[in-house]
């Protein structure tokens, strides 16, 4: 059972979420998957929030996108996004927030910002990634080694965020605002 908190807290996750996508979405063109700051959410969702929690808070996101909020960066939203090459993506961040939670609730339990970077790393970027690559590789006609290549251009970016994440975290976590197991 969810107290009153925990949906506060998770509407607030899934906001911040929604607030990451007014930073315009930076296109590629070689691949029909644009750089966009989310994924900072989907990673803050879970060191923050821990696993139920982070997780929920994307799905409510994903929830809303589904029902035609322009929520996504470039103010997309809709089942039709969700079904395009972006969609295993977007799709996957529940699953990311809670991987990186739970992750988080076992192996960095403290303010320590490395660790934290770690299961960022692990839940909000190769979780993340594990699921969007195949996607895009199947709705894009890309072989998967393609799609995969492609998808090394956002590696930098989303290291930057996973390190935001930690140091983020780390200070929530220091000022005991947010115990994660709460």
């Amino acid at each position: 059972m969810l107290s009153t908190r925990d949906l506060v807290l998770c509407a607030l996750f899934a906001a911040l979420l929604g607030g990451l996508g007014m930073a315009p979405p930076i296109p590629l063109g070689f691949l029909p998957v644009p750089v966009t700051a989310q994924t900072l959410g989907v990673m803050l969702a879970g060191t923050i929030l821990g696993a139920k929690r982070g997780g929920l808070a994307a799905l409510l996101f994903v929830l809303l996108v589904a029902a035609g909020l322009p929520l996504l960066a470039g103010g997309r939203g809709g089942i039709g996004v969700l079904m395009g090459p972006t969609g295993g993506f977007v799709l996957s961040w529940p699953l990311g927030a809670f991987v990186t939670g739970w992750l988080a609730e076992r192996f960095a339990t403290g303010a320590n910002p490395l660790r934290l970077f770690a299961v960022s790393v692990a839940g909000g970027i190769l979780m993340v990634y594990a699921c969007g690559i195949p996607w895009l590789s199947l709705v894009a006609g890309l072989s998967l080694e393609k799609a995969a290549f492609g998808t090394l251009a956002f590696v930098p970016g989303d290291l930057i965020k996973a390190g935001v994440a930690a140091f983020a975290a780390s200070a929530v976590r220091r000022a005991g605002v947010l115990p994660i197991h709460a």
